[in-house]
């Protein structure tokens, strides 16, 4: 039995050693052998870095809507038209005079020749034979590199640099050069270093929050440890199924942002228990037998959050997802190893190292739950009190600020940015503009046709040639076709593929229904009584297919995740107001974090402040992944609270002591750990890829509006609204729902006073 010092160690009696729960023997185990678990942990860094290092996988993403009419075209190229099936990448160049002059055309075909024999350029398309890439005004010609990449995640980024390194040097005055496509916006999402500006943000969180380099430290090097061991892992994940690139930058992220968060929650409590007296190794099972659970849930709920994204049937969603998961099951087994062993080392510690900083004011650290000589903090304190006393002012207050901020989504319209959307002076930007200005805003989208024609030499291909004249001179004539090309068969003469463009830009609501008009009436007629199938495809046109995909499968995803959750929470505090309360607030939470986002694509001031210039469409991938990672954080903060809620709860019996002690004694913890989410998820803001800038927005825009108005204020209300309910359910429940205890038996650990009134004692671990 493990006993803390006494003010009286010989009046104090032997109490009853009580057992503690699997996490506080697995933290005795690790905090005793201390040497042997870091030890394990530095060797699984070194097993992953090495498996990674011989087996990893190439990062791969599909992001067709699977059996859409696009991804038929696009499996039809595949197949008959292989060398176009490749990504492309458009050189425009414009003139101060007419580029069909000698002098200009020469320049402009020794550009294309240079850029043509640089690593993945399969072929260069001669603008000067191609009809219509030379401008009616003859300034501006475009010119096409086909490359031997499918996917522009595939395309290096070293390779694409070079490119638009020699555009760069082909310009000259009256001659500007810029290169367009999806290859040039991938690019951009490599020069992105969020990871280090989110440590270095987190860093001076911790510090300000501690104190002491020792306590802010160590929810670092956890974090660090787990992801170390994950980022491992990922190429080995990529090798047996399609991962998008970007899935490493937001498992990273993830990975720090609740790694550290989980870790700071246990230092706070950690220091807690150190405060009540406990011993180094008694706190740090007390701890693990706590907020160690609270931790395992949180992390539970992020997981089953990102297990909703297999509901989309989407693989670059269920590649990113498996990546998000493996990252955060990895900072958890962390957190729940590797943090207690080295409070073996550093928990005497823990408090070394102070900083002074002007105007703060340092003072023993006091526990929250108010047992001892000392009461919970100060200024939270009052708040808490304060949100007791104005509970229905709080609460419609905090309802009027969420639907307030949510509002803007009603107008939003899903779609894919596209270079029109990046930011001004790129070369996708500069592209996107010279092209609609010479070639019309339907040039930056153009739709691909890929006819299955019959097989050559048959009784229908005889056919086939008028068939497609007829079908090219239909579509000529429908509104809202700018042009048509010459359809071009295949070496087989089995298939055709045309270009046709349209008045409108990509993002125009025109050209969907444009896109929707073709396949459902215009191609069925032309090609009604012949053995042609056209089939639509194009970037433009499996943005359209994929949205939609995406958009109707969104119930889906919100539906398991919210199930699942309240389940979860059910089981957890066996209540099921809270469980049904979280589920609520939570949304509420991502709905404002939407409002957010959207108000940012409206190009207006506040998108002007992150650098969103003109309307942007919303991606519908970003708001489904958004809520699977959302719910979970949001989740966390949730069962932080809560844990501490039930704690006093089942202490004092007094539901508004419980709400108003469990608020203060978590507020800080909270504070920082939302301060630290906020500032990993706003390093994504600066990127020039629009799709990287909205997820920044968004997640760090949902993180401060739940720490502070939904946790900080809606939630305390309403509890206090619900009073006794909050902790109701039903009686016939009570025997198929299981004893979690997810707040742990904190009485176990407490110090309590003797019955001579002058020691204290702690209850042994």
């Amino acid at each position: 039995m493990s006993q803390t010092a006494m003010v009286d160690a010989a009046d104090a009696p032997q109490l009853t050693a009580e057992v503690p729960g699997p996490l506080g023997r697995l933290a005795r185990m690790a905090y005793r052998r201390r040497g042997r678990t870091v030890a394990v942990w530095v060797l699984a860094l070194v097993v992953a870095s090495v498996l990674s290092a011989a087996f990893a996988g190439s990062f791969t993403a599909d992001y067709t809507a699977p059996g859409s009419d696009s991804a038929q075209a696009q499996a039809l190229l595949a197949t008959r038209f292989p060398a176009q099936s490749g990504d492309t990448i458009s050189v425009v160049v414009r003139s101060a005079g007419a580029v069909t002059a000698p002098a200009t055309r020469a320049r402009v075909e020794s550009l294309l020749a240079e850029l043509g024999r640089q690593p993945h350029v399969a072929s260069v398309v001669d603008p000067y034979t191609t009809p219509g890439a030379v401008s009616a005004d003859s300034t501006t010609v475009l010119g096409t590199l086909r490359l031997d990449v499918t996917n522009p995640a595939d395309m290096p980024v070293a390779a694409t640099e070079n490119l638009m390194a020699l555009a760069q040097a082909g310009q000259g005055p009256g001659f500007q050069v810029a290169l367009g496509g999806q290859t040039i916006e991938a690019a951009a999402q490599g020069k992105i270093g969020s990871e280090g500006i989110g440590l270095l943000a987190a860093a001076v969180i911790l510090l300000l929050t501690f104190g002491t380099v020792v306590a802010a430290g160590l929810p670092i090097f956890v974090a660090l440890a787990g992801l170390g061991v994950s980022s491992g892992l990922t190429g080995l994940i990529a090798a047996v199924m399609p991962v998008p690139d970007w899935s490493t930058s937001l498992a990273t992220m993830i990975g720090l942002g609740v790694g550290i968060d989980y870790a700071l929650l246990m230092v706070t409590r950690f220091r807690e228990w150190r405060a009540e007296g406990l011993d180094p190794e008694t706190a740090t099972v007390a701890t693990l037998d706590t907020a160690g659970r609270a931790v395992l849930l949180a992390g539970s709920t992020v997981v089953v959050s990102m297990l909703g994204l297999f509901a989309m049937g989407l693989s670059f969603m269920r590649g990113a997802a498996v990546v998000t998961i493996v990252a955060v099951v990895v900072v958890l087994l962390a957190a729940m190893t590797l943090f207690p062993a080295l409070l073996g080392y550093l928990g005497p510690r823990i408090d070394r190292l102070a900083i002074s900083l002007p105007g703060r004011r340092r003072r023993p650290y006091v526990s929250a739950t108010g047992s001892a000589s000392v009461s919970p903090g100060g200024g939270w304190m009052r708040w808490s009190r304060f949100v007791q006393r104005h509970r229905v002012a709080a609460t419609i207050t905090g309802v009027a600020v969420l639907l307030g901020l949510a509002s803007p989504f009603l107008g939003t319209r899903f779609g894919f940015p596209d270079a029109g959307n990046d930011a001004t002076g790129t070369s996708g930007r500069t592209a996107y503009a010279l092209t609609a200005q010479a070639f019309g805003p339907g040039a930056n989208g153009p739709l691909l046709a890929v006819a299955e024609l019959p097989a050559a030499g048959t009784a229908s291909a005889q056919a086939t040639q008028v068939s497609l004249a007829h079908l090219v001179a239909s579509l000529r004539q429908v509104p809202g076709v700018a042009a048509v090309s010459t359809p071009r068969l295949n070496a087989a003469g089995n298939a055709a593929v045309f270009t046709v463009l349209a008045t409108t830009g990509p993002q125009d609501p025109a050209t969907e229904n444009l896109v929707r008009h073709l396949r459902d009436s215009v191609l069925p007629a032309a090609t009604s009584g012949t053995a042609v199938v056209v089939h639509i495809g194009g970037v433009t046109a499996t943005a359209i297919d994929s949205t939609s995909n995406i958009v109707k499968r969104i119930p889906l995803l919100i539906g398991g995740v919210v199930l699942l959750s309240m389940l979860l929470l059910l089981v957890a505090f066996r209540s099921v107001v809270v469980a049904v309360k979280a589920a609520v607030m939570n949304l509420l939470s991502v709905a404002a974090a939407y409002g957010v986002v959207a108000l940012a694509l409206q190009g207006g001031w506040f998108g002007r402040m992150f650098g969103i210039d003109n309307r942007t469409p919303l991606p519908a991938f970003v708001p489904v992944l958004m809520f699977a990672v959302l719910f979970g954080l949001s989740m966390d903060y949730e069962v932080f609270l809560v844990a501490r809620m039930r704690e006093a709860w089942l202490r004092t019996g007094d539901n508004a002591t419980a709400i108003v002690q469990g608020l203060a004694g978590t507020a800080r913890v909270i504070s920082a750990a939302a301060a630290i989410m906020i500032a990993v998820f706003a390093a994504f803001i600066p990127s020039d890829l629009v799709v990287l800038k909205v997820i920044g927005i968004g997640m760090a825009a949902a993180i401060a509006i739940d720490a502070t108005v939904v946790r900080m204020l809606l939630v305390p209300a309403v509890m206090h609204l619900l009073g006794a309910r909050n902790w109701w359910m039903p009686a016939a429940w009570e025997p198929l729902v299981p004893g979690v205890h997810v707040e742990g038996h904190a009485d176990h650990y407490r110090l309590r006073p003797l019955a001579n009134g002058g020691a204290l004692a702690a209850a042994p671990a």
